[in-house]
């Protein structure tokens, strides 16, 4: 279906390279691939007999990345497609760049149209070209709107999530929600119950009200799948911090810190301060953080004119921005590798940023066949230099 054939290989394959675990970096390592699957993973050292050791090289090599939250990318936007192979190049531009899982992002619209994207995208996701389908709105704050647009805005309706996730055709992974909006309580229950997962985002809620819908989804979440809510590109689209009034911001850190949610941080030194990012590292953890590029078409792509569902956007110097008078930052213009290149240049391990961008998204899905170098996992590599640049990348055991 896209344009990125992949190259067929002898296998098994084994690949010498330092390597990027869960736990950390096997400086000399190697990877044994056997069709779409990784068999092997351990020092070279303890190769076992039968397989041929290569020489030793300057690769790393990390799993392929898991991107939950992507609007677009290499001119084309999933809000926008026309048609499969419209949504396709944006999948495709991000694929070449190590993100070998994908969600794709829709924006608010009315519900009419939403529909039809939703059915559009699961398309792709029955093809396998993506993991699943998320929906940034339409039960947002229309006071922390961002670049999406507040007349479409709805009251929570658990009758829409179902005829969405009907759609979807079991498609569906999540949906951003705002808390304080009325009948979002029972949107919650109806994501659940289609086996999706709630993010609490583009809200001006209390601290209160997010504990409360953090409680509910995650009593939900855990009778269900065991999985844990997460968290809108955190401190974007949200009430800021305050000392007197600590808002959505701290209430999802401190849930996060407890294991009951995961972080979506846009850490493309746009949407966050590098020391912002650290010490969101240091506070929850990687294992509560999820690193995600909230890209728009313009991924990957010089600057100029685009567009994010009903919003024209432009971009300048490499930042996206509603082109009116809020200018607005408009979703990321990076892929998930050069987050993960900007958090380790920030000053977090290299471990930790990988872990942030592969497996805990993975987990996210609740995919436990995705996100990291182990036996058993799909054969999905990212092989860089040193400097984190790509220099060719497996998805299924084939080299894109």
């Amino acid at each position: 279906m896209g344009k990125d054939n992949p190259v067929s290989i002898e296998t098994p394959l084994v690949l010498r390279g330092r390597l990027v675990l869960p736990r950390g970096v096997l400086d000399d390592g190697v990877v044994v691939v056997d069709g779409a699957t990784i068999v092997w993973v351990g020092p070279a050292e303890r190769l076992p007999r039968g397989w041929v050791l290569p020489a030793v090289g300057d690769a790393t090599i990390l799993p392929g990345l898991v991107d939950v939250h992507c609007h677009g990318g290499g001119g084309a936007s999933f809000p926008d497609a026309v048609d499969a192979a419209d949504a396709q190049r944006a999948v495709d531009e991000h694929r070449r760049h190590g993100t070998t899982s994908l969600v794709a992002s829709l924006v608010t619209a009315t519900p009419q149209v939403l529909l039809a994207q939703t059915a559009l995208l699961a398309d792709l996701a029955d093809a396998g070209e993506i993991v699943g389908i998320h929906l940034e709105g339409p039960f947002l704050s229309a006071d922390r709107c961002g670049a999406q647009n507040p007349d479409d805005m709805l009251d929570g309706d658990p009758e829409l999530v179902r005829g969405i996730a009907e759609a979807a055709r079991g498609h569906l992974v999540t949906m951003t929600v705002a808390p304080e909006v009325p009948g979002a309580d029972a949107v919650l229950e109806a994501l659940v119950d289609a086996g999706a997962v709630p993010s609490i985002g583009h809200t001006d809620a209390s601290a209160e009200q997010v504990d409360e819908a953090v409680d509910r989804a995650f009593d939900l979440l855990a009778a269900r799948s065991n999985r844990r809510l997460t968290a809108t590109h955190l401190f974007n689209g949200m009430r800021p911090l305050h000392h007197r009034d600590p808002g959505p911001v701290a209430a999802c850190l401190a849930a996060a810190a407890r294991g009951e949610l995961v972080v979506e941080l846009i850490a493309d030194g746009t949407h966050l301060a590098d020391g912002t990012v650290r010490s969101v590292f240091d506070l929850v953890g990687a294992g509560s953080i999820a690193l995600v590029t909230d890209a728009m078409a313009a991924a990957g792509m010089p600057d100029g004119e685009y567009r994010l569902g009903p919003m024209a956007v432009r971009v300048a110097d490499g930042v996206a921005r509603i082109a009116d008078e809020t200018a607005a930052i408009a979703g990321g213009v990076a892929h998930l590798l050069d987050i993960v290149r900007n958090v380790v240049a920030a000053g977090v391990p290299l471990e930790d940023a990988v872990l942030a961008a592969a497996t805990v998204p993975a987990d996210v899905l609740g995919r436990r066949d995705l996100g990291a170098l182990a036996a058993g996992r799909r054969a999905d590599l990212v092989v860089t230099d040193d400097d984190l640049a790509p220099v060719r990348v497996m998805r299924g055991g084939a080299w894109v």
